[in-house]
């Protein structure tokens, strides 16, 4: 206990460490109504380091060469120690982050925390789930199984029906007219380098931008009353709330682990619930599987594809209505927050949800 004393006074005379960890830890006042859904942020940031971690560790032994991928992947899995517990918990563990990041922008819209001054920091939220759909895909490629190289296949085929730079385009995401050798370098290029970079900036300033301008309180409760609108930039105080540390770590501690035993059940009791068989045979270009489908996440867009006469009329829906979303507060100016307050709003939110699951399902069963 010396020695700790004797280290934090150290730091504490030329960092002022203990005054930083009083102002964001037990002197940080959060909302007294504040609910669960506001771990879903400490949660998604365990399971990226998660992804870190395991990513550096499947780099090790992994060949991003398409005469060796498959290979490689298979003695990760069957000769490397713990191999297999790497490999799942990376895999599986997308499917988890995608989940997490799904019901936090839910609860974000839901409560209307993205409206002024927040609107940076939902865009900067909304491109961090985009980026993270575009991490899955390129990850999706790098076993180069019968399921990747061919779901990859259909995927980049999609933009050839925008017209004349469709093929362009098509070329572009496979370096060249086939996937093969070159898809699979920008993919594995893409995944590792300049999706993470970019990743991990958009992160540090979602951060920035909720620690800037403060928690929104929970727009719930008879005492609540939607705020003026900002003139000048103030940071959101909530006096007479409740600590960070130790009250609400506790809570963000208790949701974390829910979501990690969850994904422990997952890898160790139901291994193939996102491995089909065909993720176990090695790519080949010349046979077609029967019924590749894309990932539970991207299904509603595949079965849109499907609805439409033509691929491009569900590119643009599917483009209309990301751009509508990443633009909502600028376009939602109203001051009002309370759903109770707002039944149209609430309307379009549980059928722009029920339409989601629903071609989501639609899609699974095509």
């Amino acid at each position: 206990m010396e020695l700790k004393k004797r280290i934090l006074d150290f730091l504490d005379l030329r960092l002022g460490v203990r005054d930083l960890l009083a102002r964001n830890l037990t002197e940080y006042l959060l909302p007294r109504n504040i609910n669960v859904w506001y771990t879903l942020g400490a949660v998604l940031l365990t399971l990226f380091a998660i992804q870190f971690i395991t990513g550096i560790l499947l780099l090790v032994y992994y060949d991003p060469n398409t005469e060796h991928a498959f290979a490689s992947v298979q003695r990760i899995v069957n000769e490397v120690p713990f191999g297999w517990l790497v490999r799942n918990l990376h895999a599986v563990g997308a499917n988890f982050i995608v989940l997490a990041l799904l019901l936090h922008m839910l609860s974000v819209l839901f409560m209307n925390s993205y409206k002024s001054p927040r609107e940076l920091t939902w865009v900067a939220g909304f491109l961090i789930l985009l980026l993270s759909l575009g991490m899955c895909l390129t990850g999706y490629l790098l076993p180069w199984s019968q399921l990747s190289f061919w779901a990859t296949t259909v995927a980049t085929k999609s933009p050839d029906e925008i017209p004349l730079i469709g093929d362009a385009v098509v070329r572009f995401l496979r370096g060249g007219a086939q996937v093969g050798q070159p898809t699979l370098g920008r993919f594995f290029a893409l995944h590792v380098m300049g999706f993470p970079f970019v990743f991990g900036l958009l992160v540090a300033f979602h951060l920035f931008c909720v620690r800037r301008t403060g928690i929104s309180r929970p727009p719930f409760g008879p005492g609540y009353e939607p705020p003026e609108p900002p003139r000048t930039f103030h940071h959101e105080e909530h006096p007479g709330g409740i600590p960070f540390f130790p009250h609400y770590v506790a809570k963000d501690i208790a949701v974390i682990f829910l979501f990690l035993a969850l994904l422990a059940s997952v890898i160790f009791f139901v291994p193939g619930l996102f491995f089909p068989p065909a993720a176990f045979e090695p790519a080949d270009p010349f046979v077609t599987p029967q019924r590749i489908k894309p990932e539970w996440y991207f299904l509603w867009a595949y079965q849109t594809l499907r609805i439409f006469p033509n691929e491009f009329l569900g590119l643009a829906v599917q483009g209309a209505a990301v751009t509508f979303l990443l633009l909502l507060p600028f376009i939602d100016r109203s001051r009002e927050r309370r759903p109770s307050r707002r039944p149209v709003f609430v309307t379009c939110f549980f059928l722009g949800l029920m339409a989601f699951i629903g071609l989501s399902i639609w899609g699974h069963f095509s």
